[in-house]
């Protein structure tokens, strides 16, 4: 199917062919016939795509302030590569999508097959979208209309902020898409208008809708304009749609409002206020947050659990539905603000035309959706033959972030075959392929499991699907790589221990790579010199993940104990070379201010030859201190390891300092995978310690809850 994609690397625009998504638990499938390009948002993507690095960096100076903290952390080189991977990946752009439902996923209720819907859906052929971002369209209202409804809420939210009531006067700064049809919204309501733009063509239509204006462009002045308006009272209320990094809107909105009045941004402006401005009228001031109640709460989107109306009158779907009732009633006239039609095919054309000289207010792009025009739910794309030839011939189940910066290279530099890359959506699949040489992208797993030509399975998906990913993967057939963890229950875990064991001649692998790394294996030499008890401290910077993250949803992550600490259970349990005896956990105690507890974990093992580790897993410290520290006490003599960068022996003879660039195994972990899947030898990290280094980082996990 073809979707439109930006580069933020060199703001490029693609109308590129990817797989078709597939439908899923709580979504909509959708078959798009038209899209609106979303002037504001996806002009300033196009932007900061085009800017070079200096003003990427100038327009997001939290994020150097990040880069500058890695660098001093993990070193120059990781912090570039960590960047240029970021930039390098396409986003997919629009989110004001029409079409009609193809599919609905398990548990949706209210829509079903042939339903005409908008949704918040991208510039793509095909879509999946949750259930309560979507809303059935009228019978009499077209599709174009329709594609202005997501936009609508969002200036619906601003206007159910600010609370007008009939025959107040009200000012609407900024008169793009969103600001006109506030502009129409308002009056519709009863209030009075005063709409202020530079632009002459945006202020007559204003004119139009019934609303006075002021023309920046022509020098004339709001603020006078804005105290006739108001028959020298003040507005009763200010809505901000504008887009700029000028402070003059909100400055100009407190010195419009009379006293107690009311100003909600909804575009971005600046925000350096002068407290003068709204303390002696006692001004109210609130940014708005999209399209209303919902928005970025995944109960919502995500799963589904809708507010009940008692509480929450209008979520962002009842808000799509009041939009879509104004255009049914004739109250919302959106024809009038559409100045460009593309086809799909001519996708980047629109794009351009959001930075150049040419005026345009809304761009619709159309999709083929005639009778001979059947969707394309096509899961696969190929992208060439597979670079090389060998035993060892893989597919990658994700193409995330930690997939595609180590995961992939790394396999491909230990010499696999890199024959389909599996994603969700598709986009990624695309891109990555591409970019190693993989010969299909694909959103179909079970496909991808029944195809004989692949022996070998990279699993890099989310933690709460690992478990079925490896059982289904193991059952076709295939060597499984899966990057931690291995699973989130002990169940789990004791169905993929019965079925590895009855598969000896597959390898079973989780990527637990610290074990292979070079300074690792310095320190396992020098320890296996060594016959009596030992004892090992791990300390783990870990820092913050807010608790609304998925890592640390038990359900979905599994938490940050098995979603990571299980690396340290796995190392500590490698150097020792005995099995773990007993292990117990304490957890920071309650406390009002600590939202996850769990994170902030001492971990203590006891080994069946006597050894003692100590892992204090902690997410409460500084990022200007290294992430991880390792300490061994033996027989009088000490080893410290910084970083996974310097080495640091103490009672050893003939060594003392190794210091090197941060490698923490992944490369060397990949390869000896690979090399046993080639040669058919025993796997790197044998069965038993897989199992037992998942099964104490499960039992930990659960001792904590």
């Amino acid at each position: 199917m073809k979707q439109v994609l930006q580069s933020l690397k060199d703001g490029q625009t693609e109308v590129a062919n990817v797989p078709a998504p597939t439908s899923k638990a709580g979504q909509l499938l959708i078959h798009t016939s038209c899209t609106l390009v979303s002037a504001g948002t996806e002009r300033m993507l196009v932007e900061f795509g085009k800017g070079n690095l200096l003003s990427k960096a100038r327009q997001q100076p939290e994020k150097v302030k990040q880069v500058l903290q890695k660098m001093r952390t993990d070193g120059v080189g990781a912090t570039l590569e960590a960047v240029a991977s970021k930039l390098d990946q396409p986003i997919a752009l629009g989110y004001c999508n029409v079409g009609r439902v193809v599919e609905t996923g398990k548990g949706v209720s209210g829509f079903a097959a042939s339903d005409r819907v908008v949704s918040n859906g991208n510039h793509a052929e095909i879509v999946t979208v949750p259930q309560n971002l979507c809303a059935k369209i009228p019978d009499n209202v077209s599709d174009e209309a329709a594609a202005f409804t997501v936009l609508g809420a969002i200036g619906l939210q601003g206007i159910r902020l600010v609370k007008p009531t009939l025959g107040e006067c009200v000012v609407v700064t900024g008169l793009g898409l969103i600001g006109l049809l506030t502009v129409q919204m308002l009056r519709a309501q009863g209030c009075r208008v005063l709409g202020i733009d530079p632009d002459p063509s945006r202020l007559e239509l204003a004119k139009q809708f019934g609303a006075e204006t002021v023309n920046l462009s022509a020098g004339e002045d709001p603020l006078s304009a804005a105290m006739t308006f108001s028959r020298g009272r003040g507005v009763d209320a200010v809505l901000i749609t504008a887009s700029t990094q000028s402070n003059d809107p909100v400055s100009q909105g407190a010195q419009m409002c009379r006293k107690r009045g009311r100003i909600v941004l909804v575009g971005v402006t600046g925000l350096d206020l002068d407290r003068a401005d709204f303390y002696e009228k006692e001004l109210s001031f609130q940014v708005s947050c999209s399209y209303g109640p919902g928005r970025y709460d995944p109960d919502y989107e995500e799963r589904g659990h809708d507010y009940p109306v008692g509480f929450v009158r209008w979520t962002e779907q009842r808000n799509f539905e009041a939009i879509l009732d104004l255009m049914a009633s004739g109250s919302l006239d959106v024809e009038t603000l559409i100045s460009h039609r593309f086809a799909i095919d001519d996708g980047a054309k629109a794009m351009e035309l959001l930075t150049a000289d040419e005026p345009s207010l809304g761009i619709v792009l159309r999709f083929a959706t005639g009778d001979d025009d059947a969707p394309d739910l096509a899961r696969s794309v190929s992208l060439g033959s597979p670079v090389g030839e060998g035993l060892a011939r893989v597919a990658f189940l994700g193409a995330g972030n930690y997939a595609s910066r180590v995961l992939i290279p790394a396999f491909q530099s230990a010499g696999a075959v890199l024959d389909t890359v599996v994603t969700s959506g598709g986009v990624s699949g695309v891109h990555f392929g591409r970019k190693f040489g993989f010969a299909t992208a694909t959103t179909a797993v079970e496909e991808t499991l029944e195809n004989d030509a692949i022996n070998t399975v990279v699993i890099a998906t989310r933690h709460d699907t690992h478990a079925n990913q490896v059982l289904a993967a193991l059952r076709a057939g295939k060597h499984v790589f899966c990057e931690k963890p291995l699973c989130l229950t002990l169940d789990e875990l004791g169905t993929i221990e019965a079925e590895a064991k009855a598969r000896p001649d597959q390898h079973l692998m989780v990527g637990f790579n610290r074990r292979f790394a070079p300074q690792i294996a310095t320190m396992k030499t020098l320890l296996d010199q060594i016959s009596v008890p030992k004892s090992l401290i791990m300390t783990i910077n870990a820092g913050n993940i807010p608790a609304d993250h998925w890592t640390q949803d038990t359900e979905v992550g599994g938490g940050r104990i098995i979603g990571e600490a299980c690396h340290f259970i796995d190392l500590l349990r490698y150097l020792v070379g005995a099995p773990i005896s007993d292990s117990h956990v304490v957890a920071m105690g309650a406390h009002p201010a600590v939202a996850v507890r769990d994170d902030k974990a001492m971990i203590t093992l006891t080994f069946a030859d006597g050894s003692t580790g100590a892992i204090h897993y902690l997410a409460n410290g500084h990022n200007s201190v290294a992430k991880e520290r390792l300490e061994v006490f033996a027989d009088g003599r000490v080893l410290q390891l910084d970083n996974f960068k310097r080495l640091t022996a103490h009672g050893w003879k003939g060594q003392n300092q190794n210091k090197r660039n941060q490698d923490k195994g992944q490369d060397a972990c990949a390869a000896a995978f690979v090399e046993a899947v080639k040669t058919g030898g025993p796997p790197p990290i044998p069965i038993d310690e897989l199992i037992e280094s998942s099964r104490v980082a499960i039992e930990i996990a659960e001792e904590l809850r």
